[in-house]
């Protein structure tokens, strides 16, 4: 009986092994390029301006990655778009950028929380103005890592409508007028977090898989149509987004400030459709993505309660209980029981 099953038994044995050993291969690969892509990038090769056109729109362009990103075009040559909602920070950064780099900066104030009545006020604002680089980096996140119930309905929807409306959104807005000049850049701007559910941040975590799966099918819809459209993933940066944990708050190997990052990230422009953005994270990327999804999803659970540990005892320490949450006695033993 035995004999008879044999033979397909082991074909099919060895086609598995062959494609792990083709996905391990191609990790290496992803690896190697990451670590390596400085060296092969000089730096005024193709400048973008010469490659996209001379104008880019950053969404969230007041603080951390964004703004970085911004600096960080402008220092390159481009003129650029801020838009966020404090329009006071996007005066100040568009003073900044200009006096620094001597471009062009127009700022629009739009709520991404509002969905495409935003989007409308950036088309508008914008008027004839043509945007050759869209980067959208908008994101919310959770204050801290919290449970599903803990985190507001209008929480919910607003991280919901900003990290996956929103870019679903300006692409759309803007991707026509790229394909039909026959060139342009789309950025997207998610997560490590992409990489496997997130218990803690099950919903931000949740939006950011979008960002990636999205990303990908867009650029499979417009290839060959001479526009780039790059995926990010950053691990953790030094940013306000990360606050909840003062770990993250310190530069480091693996935790880059905003600058560090954005300007590795930009340098893969029009050279890599899928990044990290950064090396050292394109390093953490490879083992991360080594274990079983069942394994990363438990490892960032208990990477979360301990942020969350760590942040609820430096609030209590501090008295700082202004955005704190109230739940009855109940509740909040139910919370240390699954904090175990």
């Amino acid at each position: 009986m035995w004999g008879i099953y044999a033979a397909p038994l082991t074909a099919i044995g060895l086609v598995v092994l062959l494609f792990l050993l083709l996905d391990i291969l191609w990790k290496l690969f992803e690896l190697t390029r990451t670590v390596l892509a400085p060296f092969f990038m000089p730096e005024e090769e193709v400048s973008l301006v010469k490659k996209y056109g001379p104008w880019a729109l950053v969404t969230g362009s007041t603080d951390g990655i964004g703004k970085a990103y911004a600096f960080e075009l402008a220092r390159k040559g481009l003129n650029v778009v801020l838009v966020s909602r404090n329009k006071e920070k996007l005066n100040k950064t568009a003073a900044e950028i200009e006096s620094k780099y001597f471009v062009k900066t127009k700022i629009i104030a739009a709520d991404f929380t509002e969905g495409q009545k935003a989007v409308d006020i950036v088309k508008e604002e914008l008027g004839a103005l043509p945007i050759n680089i869209l980067v959208n980096n908008v994101g919310r996140n959770y204050e801290y890592p919290m449970y599903l119930t803990e985190v507001s309905e209008k929480d919910i929807q607003d991280i919901i409508a900003i990290n996956i409306s929103a870019v679903t959104l300006m692409c759309r807005a803007f991707i026509e007028d790229m394909h039909s000049k026959g060139r342009g850049a789309i950025v997207n701007v998610s997560s490590g977090s992409e990489l496997q559910p997130l218990p803690l941040m099950t919903v931000y975590a949740a939006t950011k898989a979008y960002v990636r799966s999205f990303t990908a099918a867009l650029r499979y819809e417009y290839g060959g149509t001479g526009i780039t459209i790059q995926h990010l993933s950053p691990l953790f940066v030094n940013t306000k987004m990360n606050a909840f944990s003062s770990k993250l708050q310190k530069k480091s190997f693996f935790v880059p400030d905003a600058e560090e990052y954005a300007r590795y990230a930009v340098m893969t422009l029009g050279n890599m459709d899928e990044s990290s953005g950064f090396w050292s994270h394109g390093i953490q990327k490879f083992f991360i993505k080594l274990p079983p999804v069942w394994l990363r999803t438990y490892i960032g659970a208990r990477m979360n309660l301990e942020f969350r540990k760590d942040y609820l005892e430096s609030r209590k320490s501090s008295n700082n209980n202004k955005n704190g949450h109230c739940y009855s006695e109940e509740t909040s033993k139910s919370f240390k029981e699954l904090d175990k």
